[in-house]
């Protein structure tokens, strides 16, 4: 999995390379003092909400995103991105079963391939949305009572996600390695009908 999001993000930056590499040669881009060009990565943290069976469970989560993007017409930003991302100590909704016995679902680690476009509001502050795939390791159980058969399932969930935030460059346009800050909000549905919810902060350093 982790090698199929690698070699789907290395496309993306070789497509959308070359086509910001030359927009980048225009005068409105060489006017431009943003440092929002070029191989990002950066670390998230922030509050994870793991949805299934009607319920949720609240915790913790941490991840990192590495990515790149392009400049276009000295306002438009983008490019493609890979991302990771966990709950700590996981997450876990457990509900009752009829007349005994808990199903329990837990979720495990995140991986992602999405696509952002955004728009400088000014040289320091860039605007964004964002779509592309994800992947979730879960797991599913049946707890019985005395009598009953459970069943232990582990298995990997495809789907979508969405979602959208906000950047600020800390240091100039000309620093040789741009530190930014940021925080997003990114929706995720799988497609065993269970769903991730993340508000995150992020910092990073972009390689021009």
């Amino acid at each position: 999995m982790r090698t199929l999001l690698l070699t789907a993000l290395a496309i993306g930056v070789t497509a959308i390379a070359p086509q910001t590499a030359s927009a980048q040669d225009t005068p409105a881009a060489q006017d431009s003092s943003t440092s929002f060009r070029g191989i990002r990565i950066e670390g998230n943290v922030g509050g994870d909400r793991f949805q299934s069976q009607g319920v949720h469970n609240d915790k913790f989560g941490y991840g990192a995103t590495i990515g790149f993007d392009g400049v276009i017409g000295g306002k438009i930003v983008v490019g493609p991105e890979g991302s990771y991302w966990r709950a700590n100590d996981w997450t876990e909704n457990c509900t009752p079963a009829g007349p005994g016995g808990d199903v329990c679902h837990k979720s495990f680690e995140e991986w992602g391939a999405a696509v952002r476009v955004g728009y400088l509001v000014t040289p320091n502050v860039l605007v964004y949305g964002k779509g592309g795939y994800v992947n979730n390791e879960q797991r599913k159980r049946f707890d019985a009572p005395a009598g009953q058969t459970g069943y232990y399932d582990h298995f990997r969930s495809d789907g979508y996600q969405l979602g959208g935030g906000l950047e600020y460059t800390l240091t100039s346009a000309d620093a040789k390695l741009p530190v930014y800050v940021g925080a997003q909000y990114v929706y995720s549905q799988y497609s065993d009908h269970t769903s991730r919810q993340r508000v995150m902060g992020s910092i990073g350093f972009r390689f021009k």
